[in-house]
């Protein structure tokens, strides 16, 4: 492994390097995989989601904000004993139900090309066995399994790429809390915890001499060269194809040394060709710098962005993690999902979508019927989003709302209401004796004329069976 891993950083090196500033990594092209792929889902599990209770934050507003949520105050008094503390909840946090091929099955089903699990969310507890969370993570506690690293292996092998989300802070870390109290002018928390963190969850193996004997001239692997380091045999095997960093906004990215992590990132880790990051490096980072831009939870920009972007988005409105006591109204159903994710992909965007599984394990049936309801209409539209491009214009309101796509000189009309009438109006398209229009699931062309030399259609639809989704997709080849 030394002699391959010396080979990686060697080869590397004759290629084009990143430099540990923002000017360089920002010029990093995406890898194309992301921009394909269009649709994922968002994971959230973790011991949050043994109390189930307000969100994943529920740490936080119960013992961590000033003055504390009332309602998380008096739901622990009522419900747990007076010295009852958060980490009590691991050992429920016992995932006996938890089997990853299940998974793997309901997101591929979904119509989703990637899957994003919290590794590490802001309590500090990590899903898979990090030697720098000892004793708080899921392999010493709780499950007793290497949640990140079955569920890896169950999604790799239905074809999809699995991404990692992890919070650069730590809620309650005392190392951090030092760094919080001096300023951010020290950097005990990220150079013990961290760094070397997020370094194992990405390599495989690499060897102490290695890394203190490397030319890396961003020093970010110097500083990891006197760390106790675990065996390579106990290295795990993770290697994401995307990192979702967060928990970023208290300190400027020059105290989590986001620069130097990315560069190594990009030049020399085992991932450098097929790794995606967002823009969650430091306060002052979101929408300006990174790899994609998610600008901020569930966000929407109305136009279209000249930057990729991704918006995620949660079934549970109230919560990423899971509620115990959710109700049916508080979720989005499946044609708001659907419409969400056009206007997303009609803008250049990727979709991310949470579900919250149970402590035990489980995704909530009502979670599951949402994910295979996008998947059965992705089996028909899905052709009018991978891989698709924005097209010139985004969106009109002629007789309906209507988002558009498209692929080449293909164009796509998302048609997000039921036509009152048999026959639609599309202004924007400019068609010729060569174009061809159908509806996507239907058999057969459809019936359209020219509106004006100028441009636009008039279709004539077919009856449209009842929809539960209640969006349509015509299709418009040879269109400019």
């Amino acid at each position: 492994m030394l002699t391959l891993a010396t080979l990686v950083f060697f080869a590397s090196h004759a290629a084009a390097r990143y430099t540990a500033d923002w000017t360089s990594l920002d010029s990093r092209p995406l890898p194309t995989w992301y921009d394909e792929a269009k649709v994922g889902i968002f994971v959230h599990w973790g011991v949050f989601s043994v109390p189930a209770f307000e969100s994943e934050w529920f740490w936080w507003r119960w013992q961590g904000q000033q003055p504390p949520e009332q309602i998380c105050v008096d739901y622990m008094k009522k419900n747990y004993p007076p010295d009852f503390t958060y980490p009590d909840f691991a050992p429920g946090f016992h995932a006996q139900f938890f089997n990853p091929g299940d998974w793997a099955d309901i997101f591929k089903a979904s119509g989703a090309k990637y899957v994003v699990l919290t590794a590490k969310h802001h309590e500090g507890f990590t899903n898979w066995g990090s030697p720098f969370s000892w004793n708080w993570n899921s392999v010493d506690t709780g499950p007793h399994r290497d949640l990140v690293g079955e569920l890896g292996e169950a999604v790799r092998n239905r074809s999809l790429h699995y991404g990692l989300y992890n919070s650069l802070y730590e809620w309650f870390n005392p190392l951090y809390l030092i760094d919080k109290k001096n300023g951010f002018k020290s950097q005990q928390y990220v150079t013990n915890k961290l760094l070397p963190e997020l370094f194992k969850m990405v390599v495989r193996c690499v060897s102490k001499h290695f890394l203190c004997r490397s030319q890396d001239q961003t020093g970010f692997l110097l500083t990891l060269c006197d760390k106790q380091l675990l065996p390579c045999a106990s290295f795990p095997r993770y290697e994401p194809e995307l990192i979702w960093s967060d928990g970023d906004w208290e300190a400027p990215d020059s105290y989590w040394n986001s620069t130097q992590f990315l560069a190594w990132l990009y030049n020399d880790s085992p991932v450098k060709d097929t790794i995606v990051t967002n823009d969650r490096w430091g306060a002052g980072c979101y929408c300006k710098h990174g790899g994609y831009y998610n600008c901020e939870d569930k966000y929407t920009p109305g136009q279209l962005p000249k930057h990729k972007w991704e918006k995620c988005q949660s079934v549970d409105k109230q919560s990423w993690g899971y509620r115990r006591n959710m109700k049916t109204s508080e979720l989005m159903d499946l044609p708001t999902i659907i419409k969400d994710l056009v206007e997303t992909v009609a803008l250049g965007g990727n979709y991310l979508l949470n579900v919250g599984p149970t402590p035990d394990g489980m995704i909530p049936v009502v979670f599951e019927e949402r994910l295979r309801g996008i998947g059965a209409w992705l089996d028909v539209n899905g052709e009018a989003i991978y891989g698709s491009k924005p097209w010139r214009i985004q969106r009109e309101d002629a007789s309906l709302p209507v988002w558009y796509t498209s692929k080449g000189s293909t164009v796509y009309a998302f048609l997000t209401a039921k036509p009152s009438k048999s026959i639609v109006e599309l202004l924007q398209p400019k068609c010729d004796s060569s174009t061809k229009v159908t509806l996507l699931g239907h058999q057969g062309p459809l019936t359209w004329t020219p509106i004006s030399a100028d441009g636009g259609l008039f279709v004539l639809l077919p009856e449209l069976s009842q929809s539960v989704s209640q969006v349509w997709t015509i299709k418009i080849s040879d269109a400019k």
